[in-house]
């Protein structure tokens, strides 16, 4: 496959604020952390890196602050080729994450928002990277009122969209109504839907989107789309270390993958290798795994 250009990614740029622990603490509980890092994040920022790192020329639109930490999100974004003409700077801090990862590579997120709460509106240019590119990438780390603009320019000029709902929401019918691609993990599907069985919430899904993966951790991901019968595509083995950013990582290289014009099967296989690549290594974006590693997982 050669390499695709063209995706664009509205979203959050966060500071990664991450805590390593034997085990996470419960409520009015405090433990002993081993470890503790900052690194960049936000899973705008994430997914674009994501799809930079596996062969796309990726540009992202969003908001960092004035700090520090915007200086460095931008540095980290362009060092992985991400095109941030369309990161603004506002006044004021940074979006943060704070993450807790326990032994077992799970993890619990607080996001406070930052520069991001400000990403309300598209600009004039904005628009026009959206309509130039050939898919755009959404989450909802955002005000939903800008998801549902760049949706709605999306559709417009035949752009496909892809939606990771996080975090979880009710979602508008204007927004759902212009996605091409709903793309939860198995508890976001599941409070969307109203049904606990990931096969049961992907179909409920059908009746509002026309199509739907819903990705099963280390049990894969299934696909499902209107007139056909639900695909489970399976993940390669590991050990996690660290599962932060994986959802985010899969994302961005089926978004790679779907621009090349894989066939979705094809596609979602080759994303579970860059999110089965991601998840041996801690930390979010410093995780993602460059097309080269992509392919060679995908081969063996």
């Amino acid at each position: 496959m050669s390499t695709v250009s063209g995706i664009a990614v509205l979203g959050s740029a966060n500071m990664d604020l991450v805590a390593y622990v034997a085990k996470a603490p419960q409520r009015g509980e405090t433990v002993t952390g081993r470890e503790f890092r900052t690194a960049p994040g936000g899973k705008g920022a994430n997914q674009a890196v994501a799809a930079a790192r596996a062969g796309a020329t990726v540009s992202l639109i969003g908001a960092v602050g004035n700090d520090t930490s915007g200086l460095r999100l931008r540095s980290a974004l362009e060092a992985s080729g991400v095109v941030t003409d369309r990161l603004r700077t506002a006044e004021g801090p940074s979006g943060t994450a704070h993450v807790v990862v326990d032994d077992e590579g799970g993890n619990s997120i607080v996001v406070v928002p930052g520069a991001n709460a400000g990403v309300t509106s598209l600009t004039p240019r904005d628009e026009e990277t959206i309509r130039g590119a050939g898919l755009l990438l959404l989450q909802l780390e955002i005000p939903v009122e800008a998801v549902v603009a760049g949706a709605r320019v999306a559709r417009a000029h035949g752009v496909r969209t892809v939606l990771t709902p996080a975090p979880v929401r009710q979602l508008p019918p204007e927004l759902l109504d212009r996605v091409d691609l709903l793309l939860p993990n198995e508890h976001e599907a599941a409070a969307l839907a109203g049904v606990a069985d990931p096969r049961g919430a992907a179909l409920a899904l059908l009746e509002r989107v026309p199509e739907v993966v819903v990705t099963l951790g280390e049990a894969g991901c299934l696909w499902a789309a209107r007139g056909t019968e639900p695909v489970a595509v399976p993940a390669p083995r590991v050990r996690a270390v660290d599962t932060t950013g994986a959802g985010d990582t899969f994302a961005g290289a089926l978004a790679v993958a779907l621009t090349e014009g894989r066939p979705m099967p094809d596609a979602l296989r080759w994303a579970a290798a860059a999110a089965s690549l991601s998840v041996q290594r801690p930390g979010a974006s410093a995780s993602m795994p460059y097309r080269s590693e992509i392919e060679a997982r995908y081969a063996s």
